[in-house]
């Protein structure tokens, strides 16, 4: 009689290969990733998280998507659907283990596409199209998206902004929000269904839908202006209101979870609807320096309440940062500067195929070619404008202040008077100084990474929070208690410093536990009243809060996209692991009576 498991396994290997067969003829041979090599670069988060997948799909069509969903799902597969995987907390990747069933990654990079509307007004994104994209498509219509500056450098993708939550840089423009979107869902009893809320007359069965959007055979009598919104209309108006509790942005905000927006992967979105924004042609850049931390945070409410109109954007830098990013950013910012944004996507495919061959050779030295790009980057003269040298050595906190040309004389006389009454600086930028400031401020976060793979032997890993604080909070610089600060080799503050959103930073010591200085940290920051993440999903590194979870089992009551995320069950219909334990979760917003919600907030490390 043979022997169950045998058996068992048997039927699997045949069910995995039959799903295989379909999604090759579906996308062809080339597009369907099984080896090991050939998906690490999927299947490894940015900066955190990763695990093991029975393969890596990557549709050409919104069509091919749309039947590779029908076989995933009638599988039982978990799907995760991926744009560019830049995210900082492995939202977009599988956890390492947990699962029962197999997990499917489906990369949308090769679906780019985008529609100018209403004459540059709006703006409709297939899921792979890029920010630098779209924001090189809107130039002739003198029109910007939301975001042009930070992850817009480095390939992330529209609807992948507008699903994390993601942006809020640009103050007036806002977090990535839409109300108008079209999506595929699974419904209670299994059902995968499209949801057509783009506000645009394709059709009605989803093969016409799909295929009339992809070729864009569509015309403006097709495009409706129903009473939705396609962008966060209100933040100005939330983030002028300096003497609020609460923070002006934050992931879990039910103000800005609809449907694609802040799905976090719990639904599949085929294409967003979103307004464009006028383009600021002309601007003026302020550089300023002061060493008191309660000296900035006067000047930030001073223009939140005193400017008739708001700064473009506001990024802050604390002077260990700005060293970070000087040492090991600079080879970064020169790729930046010397070969564009446009190719950088490509570099980094590359550079995660050639981390993935080097890791493979035994005889290799760990971190080869980030300790290459770093020694290159300290061979190539100075690359920073001397003004900003000599603020670092004169004052610790760092603020870049980019505002319209028609304020330009209004921020210069406040910027005047605050400067007379405090220990302060500031200097008009030249235009190379301006975007050399900015491009210097956003090399940041992958510095951080690069310290930690240079000096792998006295860093345990990098404890990275993404922080927003009460609007009305004057005490927002971090002082640590001395026994969590002993355990860090070094700390990292930057971020959008008029919405309150910082980007902390812990570089950890050799040997400490980063799991329970995490949660030290989130107990410090629940203290203030701080809410966590800000910009980022929860991945699989935050607990989801209370709300948050509510939503993702509307959008996905079976547990079949993105499961795991939040630190939830990835079982399906949310099933609580067998194995699972009661112990008291560090994030007080995150829901504690639902038996479903696995209340260790247990850190997954980076592979």
């Amino acid at each position: 009689m043979p022997n169950d498991a045998c058996v068992g396994g048997v039927v699997d290997q045949v069910a995995h290969q039959g799903l295989l067969t379909r999604l090759r003829h579906i996308v062809g041979n080339r597009h369907v990733l099984t080896h090991a090599r050939a998906t690490r670069r999927f299947r490894t988060g940015f900066r955190f998280g990763g695990g093991n997948v029975l393969a890596v799909v990557r549709p050409g069509t919104l069509l091919e998507l749309w039947r590779t969903l029908q076989e995933c799902v009638q599988f039982e597969a978990v799907i995760v659907v991926q744009a560019s995987n830049t995210g900082l907390t492995g939202g977009s990747t599988p956890a390492p283990d947990g699962y029962d069933r197999e997990v499917v990654i489906i990369s949308t990079l090769r679906l780019d596409s985008l529609f100018v509307i209403g004459d540059g007004r709006q703006v409709v994104c297939l899921p792979g199209a890029t920010l630098h994209k779209l924001e090189k498509e809107l130039r002739p219509f003198d029109r910007e998206p939301h975001s042009v500056i930070g992850s817009s450098c480095f390939g992330a993708t529209v609807v992948g902004g507008v699903c994390n939550n993601s942006g809020g840089a640009l103050v007036r423009r806002g977090p990535a929000y839409t109300q108008m979107s079209l999506f595929a869902r699974v419904d209670a009893h299994g059902s995968l269904e499209l949801v057509n809320h783009l506000g645009i007359s394709l059709g009605n069965a989803p093969e016409e839908i799909l295929q009339r959007l992809q070729s864009g055979a569509f015309c403006g009598g097709d495009i409706e202006n129903p009473n939705w919104t396609a962008s966060d209309k209100d933040y100005e108006t939330c983030v002028r209101d300096i003497d609020a509790r609460t923070p002006a942005r934050f992931n879990a905000d039910p103000r800005r979870l609809f449907e694609a927006s802040g799905s976090a992967g719990k639904l599949v979105v085929f294409a967003v609807r979103l307004d464009t924004f006028p383009l600021e042609r002309e601007s003026k850049v302020f550089y300023v320096g002061t060493n008191c931390a309660e000296e900035l945070g006067r000047l930030r409410r001073m223009i939140l309440s005193k400017c008739a109109s708001l700064p473009i954007a506001g990024e802050y830098l604390h002077r260990d940062a700005f060293d970070l990013a000087d040492h090991y950013g600079k080879d970064q910012f020169l790729l930046v500067e010397r070969i564009g944004t446009d190719h950088l996507p490509r570099f980094f495919d590359l550079k995660s195929r050639c981390d993935g061959f080097c890791a493979r050779q035994r005889w290799l030295p760990a971190n080869l070619l980030d300790r290459v790009l770093y020694a290159f980057g300290r061979l190539w003269p100075d690359h920073l404008p001397r003004r900003l040298r000599e603020y670092r050595q004169r004052f610790e906190h760092h603020l870049i202040l980019r505002v319209s040309l028609d304020s330009y004389e209004e921020m210069r006389s406040l910027l005047f008077d605050w400067h007379r009454a405090n220990e302060s600086g500031y200097f008009d930028c030249s235009e190379v100084e301006a975007r050399k400031a900015f491009l210097h401020r956003f090399v940041v976060a992958g510095a951080a990474v690069r310290y930690r793979a240079i000096h792998s032997r006295e860093v345990e890993d990098i404890v990275a929070l993404d922080v927003a604080l009460r609007r009305n909070d004057r005490d927002w610089f971090e002082s640590l208690p001395e026994d969590i600060e002993r355990k860090l080799v070094g700390k990292i503050y930057y971020g959008h410093f008029l919405c309150h959103v910082f980007h902390q930073d812990y570089i950890v010591a050799k040997g400490q536990d980063c799991m329970a200085l995490e949660h030290a940290m989130w107990r410090l920051l629940d203290e203030r009243g701080a809410r966590y993440p800000a910009e980022h999903n929860v991945g699989h590194l935050y607990v989801a809060e209370s709300p948050l979870l509510d939503f993702y089992r509307t959008l996905d009551p079976g547990n079949r996209f993105n499961a795991g995320i939040g630190q939830s069950s990835k079982l399906k219909d949310y099933a609580p692991p067998a194995t699972s334990k009661t112990h008291r979760c560090p994030n007080p917003h995150a829901r504690a009576s639902d038996p479903s919600h696995p209340t260790t907030a247990k850190k997954e490390l980076p592979l």
